[in-house]
């Protein structure tokens, strides 16, 4: 029924900001724009990553909160403390989870959670597929 992640979209009422610290954090340009809306496509499997304009955002969230997608990466450690030095905000502390499972949260400049993780599962499918 559900067959994987299409699209991530966050908000951020300046949209072009938010665009240059992804980019940034991504190490990537955005490669669709349009009025309030850009889009990226990260990692080997291309996933989508989208900003909408907060002018849209259906309801009147002021706090971060809801669900956290967990970003893969090598070392959330290093990944964590370059997020902070970007601008970001600590929301969970580097956790170790379970033997190969390590996380930490941030809020970006803009309001929104982002995770990323260490996570041995994703490691080894990277590995079977070459990626």
């Amino acid at each position: 029924m559900l067959n994987g992640f299409a699209t991530q979209n966050v908000y951020a009422a300046d949209l072009d900001a938010a665009a240059a610290w992804y980019a940034d954090v991504l190490g990537i340009q955005p490669y669709f724009r349009r009025p309030g809306y850009v889009e990226f496509r990260v990692g080997p499997y291309e996933h989508e990553f989208g900003i909408i304009d907060a002018a849209y955002r259906p309801d009147a969230v002021t706090a971060p909160g809801g669900p956290i997608l967990y970003w893969q990466v090598d070392d959330v450690e290093g990944v964590n403390a370059a997020l902070l030095e970007r601008g970001a905000t600590e929301f969970q502390p580097v956790t170790v989870r379970g033997e190969g499972f390590v996380t930490a949260s941030v809020v970006d400049p803009f309001g929104n959670l982002l995770g990323v993780m260490e996570n041995t599962h994703f490691a080894g499918v990277r590995e079977r597929l070459g990626a």
